[in-house]
């Protein structure tokens, strides 16, 4: 497995998958190890044939380096984590410590379901979004492309929050929310579109 970039996500996620990580891609490190890994700027034939995760925050810019990369793409679950056997998880995608999922949830496309979340049965989690640290996500959640939750908010059951929105950190989200929002506040309320 390879993790591409050398920030603070990145020790993150290899702390979820440490025995398989043989090295680390960054196009913008001065430095040749991180975290005692080879680090190199990316090149399609270095070890052409491993998976590679992208361990960047920034939904938009994950989004932007998953086009420009021609390697396979891995799937990190921690050990740690809570994955009932219904679930479906997309490629690049990342669960990390202490996370639950439950039956029948699916989760997109390279997004972070990040330390601690919690994401009850049958919810929808697309491609490209973070749900940060200690989210509880209620039965039957739809969310959005792009989009992601602010640590330690809660969504009710049965709510949509539409794709590339922001959610502010503590925020209880008890109605949908639109494509392209930011909503804060308990209750949750759209401050910009």
């Amino acid at each position: 497995m390879i993790i591409f970039a050398t920030g603070g996500h990145s020790k993150v996620v290899f702390s979820a998958c440490a025995e398989e990580v043989t090295c680390f891609f960054d196009d913008f490190s001065e430095n040749d190890s991180f975290i005692s890994k080879p680090v190199f700027k990316y090149d399609k034939e270095i070890r052409g044939s491993e998976k590679i995760i992208i361990a960047i925050g920034d939904n938009f810019t994950r989004k932007k380096v998953a086009g420009e990369i021609s390697h396979s793409f891995g799937i990190v679950t921690d050990d740690s984590a809570l994955v009932d056997h219904t679930v479906k998880i997309g490629v690049g995608s990342q669960i990390l410590q202490g996370t639950i999922l439950q039956a029948d949830t699916i989760v997109g496309q390279h997004t972070i379901i990040n330390t601690g979340a919690s994401i009850d049965h049958d919810s929808i989690i697309g491609d490209y979004c973070h749900i940060a640290p200690q989210v509880t996500l209620c039965g039957n959640v739809t969310v959005g492309e792009g989009t992601i939750i602010g640590a330690g908010s809660t969504v009710i059951p049965g709510i949509t929050i539409g794709k590339w929105s922001k959610i502010g950190a503590g925020s209880v989200v008890t109605k949908n929310i639109p494509d392209n929002a930011i909503a804060v506040g308990n209750p949750a309320r759209v401050i910009k579109s």
